[in-house]
C-alpha cells in the first residue's frame, strides 16, 4: 500500500491550481515553548485551506465521461470551494451541498466560483447523504472529501512539499484530523522515507472520530458532533483514511475550544493572519504534546489548514483565547456581606488585573462573587491563585474549565429566585440560523413554566441555551420524553456547581 500512495503523490496534478506553500518559523511561540516552532501555510492556497490540492488531483483524473455529468460534493466549506474552483478552472459544473450551519463566507466563497450550492441538514453527515441521492437521481459525478486515494494522495503532497522544504531536523509534524484525508496523505509520505518523524493527528474533543475508531478498533459513529470547528465536524473516520492513519499516525491527541481559541491567538501573533478553528487544531496539538512531554529543543511543525473563519466569530474566539491559555481564571469567591470587603479582596489579589466581578446581594452574612482575574501560567497559574486564596481565608471555586459558567452564568449572575421551587436547568445547542430561537421556543412551548432563560449569539454555527423550567416533582420523570421530542441536543444541568451558587 505505501508504494501505491507514494507513486500516486509523486504523480499529483495539483500544482496546476494550488501553490507550493511556504513553511513559517513561529518566534513567539518558539520562545514561550522553548522549542523550534514552524507552520505550514496552507492557509495561503488560492481558496484558503489545502482542500484545493485533493479535490483538483480527483476531478482533474475523472473521466470525459464523468465530467460531462458534472461534479457534487458534500462539504462544511473548504472541501466545498476547492472543488468549486477546480470545477471552474475544468469548465465542469458543480453542485456543492453543504450544511445549513456552514459559515456565509464559505458559501458566498463557492458561489463566487460558480458553483451551484445547496444548504442542507445541520453537519455534514446529513448534507452528505443529500449529495448522495443526488448522484442517483441526476447522475452527478461524486467527489468525495476525504475518504477517496486520489484525493489522500493530492493531500500528501503537502507531506512531499515539507520534506524537499526543511533540510533542517524535524522531532513532530501535528496534523488536523477531520475525515482523515489530510492526516493519511502526509502520514503515509513522511513515514515512507523520514519513519523518525513523529506523526500526530490533533481532534477537536467534540468530533474526535479518529481517536474513537482506534479506541475501538473500528469506525464508530460519534453520536454528537460539536462543530466550533467546522472544517473538522465529522462523525465518523473514512474507511481508506482510517486504515493509513492506523497504520501511519503515531498517536492522537484532542484539544479543547478555548484551546483552540489560544491557538488561533498564537498564530495571529505570529504571522498575523487570522486561521480558522479548524486551521488551529495542529496548533493547539502542539502546545498540549509539549506540555505533557515537557520536551525542549526539539523542532516541531504545525499545519495551519485554513482561514475561512467568519468575522463574528471572532468575538466568541477572542472572549475565549485567554481562558484557553490559562491567562484568565474564572473563579467563586464567598467573602464577608459587610462594608469594605470587595476592597480587601482586591488588595489579597495584589496586582492582578481582575477582568469581570459580578454578584448580587442574597443573605445579609456572605456574598457569592464571581471574578475573573488575570493570571500568570509560568509564575502563579491558576491552581495557585486558588490556593493563595484559600490560605488567607476565602472559600474558593475554580470554575475556569466549567462550561456552564463560562456560556451562560458570567452573564446571569445574581439571579437567584425565592420564588421557584421546583426549578429544573437544561442546555440546549439548536444550528445558528434565521428564525431558529422563534422555532427552539415554539417547540419548548407552555408545558411548564420558563422560570429562568438564557442565550447569546457567540458568531458560532450552534446557538447554546440555558433554560430553567418549573417542574413539579411529580411531573419530572416526563421532562426528558418532552424533550427529545423537540429533537435538539441538551443535557441537564439542575446539580451543576456554577448554577447552584448563583442562580438555583
Amino acid at each position: 500500500m505505501p508504494h501505491y500512495y507514494i507513486k500516486k503523490i509523486l504523480e499529483a496534478s495539483v500544482y496546476d491550481i494550488a501553490v507550493e506553500t511556504p513553511i513559517h518559523e513561529a518566534p513567539f511561540l518558539s520562545k514561550r515553548l522553548n522549542n523550534q516552532v514552524y507552520l505550514k501555510r496552507e492557509d495561503l492556497q488560492p481558496v484558503f485551506s489545502f482542500k484545493i490540492r485533493g479535490a483538483y488531483n480527483k476531478i482533474s483524473q475523472i473521466t470525459e465521461a464523468e465530467k460531462s455529468k458534472g461534479v457534487i460534493a458534500a462539504s462544511a466549506g473548504n472541501h466545498a470551494q476547492g472543488v468549486a474552483l477546480a470545477a471552474k478552472k475544468l469548465g465542469i459544473e458543480a453542485t456543492i451541498v453543504m450544511p445549513t450551519t456552514t459559515p456565509d463566507i464559505k458559501v458566498r466563497s463557492c458561489e463566487s466560483r460558480g458553483a451551484n450550492v445547496i444548504l442542507h441538514g445541520d453537519a455534514f453527515d446529513q448534507a452528505l447523504a443529500h449529495a448522495l441521492e443526488l448522484v442517483d437521481q441526476h447522475g452527478y459525478t461524486f467527489i468525495h472529501p476525504f475518504d477517496d486515494p486520489d484525493t489522500i494522495a493530492g493531500q500528501g503532497t503537502i507531506g512531499m512539499e515539507i520534506l524537499r522544504q526543511h533540510s533542517k531536523p524535524l522531532d513532530a509534524i501535528f496534523i488536523p484530523v477531520g475525515g482523515g484525508g489530510l492526516a493519511a496523505g502526509i502520514a503515509t509520505y513522511i513515514k515512507y522515507l523520514r519513519p523518525d518523524i513523529k506523526v500526530i493527528g490533533v481532534e477537536y474533543e467534540e468530533s474526535a472520530c479518529l481517536k474513537a475508531a482506534l479506541e475501538a478498533d473500528d469506525r464508530v459513529v460519534l453520536p454528537h458532533v460539536g462543530i466550533f470547528a467546522d472544517g473538522v465536524a465529522v462523525a465518523q473516520i473514512g474507511e481508506e483514511t482510517f486504515k493509513l492513519c492506523r497504520e501511519y499516525v503515531d498517536e492522537v491527541i484532542t484539544v479543547t475550544a478555548d484551546e483552540i481559541c489560544a491557538a488561533i491567538k498564537d498564530i495571529f501573533d505570529d504571522t498575523r493572519s487570522i486561521c480558522e478553528s479548524a486551521g488551529a487544531i495542529g496548533v493547539a496539538g502542539l502546545k498540549k504534546f509539549v506540555a505533557r512531554e515537557a520536551v525542549v529543543d526539539q523542532s516541531l511543525m504545525a499545519i495551519d489548514s485554513g482561514a475561512n473563519i467568519n468575522f463574528d466569530r471572532l468575538r466568541y474566539v477572542s472572549e475565549r483565547a485567554e481562558i484557553g491559555e490559562k491567562r484568565e481564571a474564572i473563579i467563586s469567591v464567598t467573602i464577608p456581606e459587610r462594608p469594605g470587603s470587595f476592597k480587601q479582596f482586591c488588595e489579597t489579589l495584589g496586582h492582578r488585573s481582575i477582568t469581570e466581578f459580578n454578584y448580587r446581594f442574597h443573605d445579609p452574612e456572605n456574598a457569592h462573587i464571581f471574578v475573573g482575574v488575570q493570571v500568570d501560567p509560568d509564575k502563579l497559574p491558576i491552581d495557585g491563585l486558588v490556593t493563595q486564596l484559600s490560605d488567607k481565608g476565602y472559600p474558593v471555586t475554580d470554575l475556569t474549565d466549567n462550561e456552564m459558567a463560562k456560556l451562560h452564568v458570567r452573564h446571569m449572575v445574581g439571579g437567584h429566585s425565592q420564588s421557584v421551587e421546583n426549578e429544573v436547568l437544561y442546555c440546549f445547542e439548536f444550528p445558528e440560523r434565521p428564525g431558529a430561537l422563534l422555532n427552539f421556543l415554539n417547540k419548548l412551548g407552555d408545558r411548564w413554566n420558563i422560570s429562568m432563560f438564557h442565550y447569546r449569539n457567540h458568531g458560532a454555527a450552534y446557538g447554546r441555551v440555558a433554560v430553567g423550567l418549573d417542574v413539579p416533582e411529580n411531573e419530572r420523570q416526563n421532562v426528558h420524553g418532552f424533550l427529545d421530542e423537540i429533537g435538539y441536543h441538551y443535557c441537564e444541568e439542575t446539580d451543576n456547581q456554577a448554577y447552584k451558587m448563583f442562580l438555583g
